[in-house]
């Protein structure tokens, strides 16, 4: 028998106020002022209580509030998934994203040729690092200037010891200083889909022509690789 695990939460404090395990071919009791959560295939899908309809050209509307919080901007590509359940998943599709095995791989041996912490991003987050602690990096969102930094398509290279470096995710803090760094975006058809990131904190530490060239080949190949 099949059974589906829904959390009930209150919607102003979000405490667990009580757990209900209910056969899936029954209907759930609709509840007040509640959120529900849905435990599916191992992830916490979120009812957002938001219905629309789908006008005459099959397009439906997804909130602002929503376009805001997942980080969706026009042009954007969305997968869409279908279950036997007849629900609708729409995923934010990521490009480099799949090639997050090859490009962990990748990360491990650029940082073991130059010496230095070297990260892979999609458009979104951090998908592959090496060198450094992975707790820090893995999986964190891009902090706000280096989306910016590659939505202008925009190559980035420290200066020496400089004071200023380019937060990576979003919970780098103004104590944490890159003392090199180089940037390079990754870019398939003319839209940028990620970088290629070389970080040192040591302080005698100068990223050059060599390092340049170096995350300019990952990325040349990386972007390639959307090709095959």
């Amino acid at each position: 028998m099949s059974y589906k695990t829904e959390f009930l939460y209150d919607i102003f404090n979000f405490h667990k106020i009580k757990l209900f395990v209910k056969n899936m071919n029954k209907k759930y009791i609709k509840t007040n002022n509640k959120i529900k959560l849905s435990i599916k295939g191992g992830k916490i899908l979120k009812a957002t209580g938001v219905v629309r309809r789908i006008d005459d050209l099959g397009r439906i509307v997804i909130p602002k509030e929503i376009r805001k919080t997942l980080r969706i901007k026009e042009g954007d590509p969305l997968e869409i998934f279908t279950d036997k359940e007849g629900e609708v998943i729409l995923k934010k599709y990521s490009p480099i994203g799949e090639l997050s095995e090859f490009a962990s791989g990748y990360a491990e041996t650029l940082s073991k040729t130059t010496g230095h912490i070297a990260c892979i991003t999609d458009k979104d987050t951090v998908i592959a690092v090496s060198g450094g602690a992975k707790k820090e990096f893995l999986e964190q969102d891009l902090s706000n200037e280096l989306e910016q930094l590659l939505e202008d398509k925009e190559v980035y290279t420290s200066k020496e010891n400089n004071e200023v470096s380019i937060p990576i995710t979003k919970n780098d803090n103004k104590e944490r200083k890159y003392n090199s760094q180089v940037v390079y975006p990754i870019i398939s058809q003319g839209d940028v889909i990620g970088s290629v990131i070389l970080l040192s904190k040591e302080s005698n530490t100068k990223m050059g022509d060599t390092e340049l060239k170096v995350v300019q080949s990952a990325a040349g190949f990386l972007s390639s690789q959307m090709d095959i």
